[in-house]
């Protein structure tokens, strides 16, 4: 069943609204009973994301973060 609100309604009860909208009601947003807008839920992912580790470090320099003297002399402006 869809509910139908006006703009005043939906402004000082969004908070209920969303939630109803997010339990699968559909909810229409009117202005002088035309309706303007739909609530909806959204759709529910099927499973959370998993990074694809193509970022996996094999090795690491003993001396990675070492200071550059040159990059040093860069900021420096020398």
């Amino acid at each position: 069943m869809v509910k139908t609100v006006n703009i005043y309604e939906a402004k000082t009860q969004l908070s209920a609204l969303v939630e109803a909208a997010a339990a699968g009601e559909e909810v229409v947003i009117a202005k002088n009973g035309v309706a303007k807008a739909r609530l909806v839920p959204l759709a529910v992912r099927a499973r959370k994301r998993k990074p694809a580790g193509t970022m996996k470090l094999e090795w690491l320099a003993e001396d990675f973060d070492a200071p550059s003297r040159e990059i040093e002399r860069m900021f420096d402006g020398d």
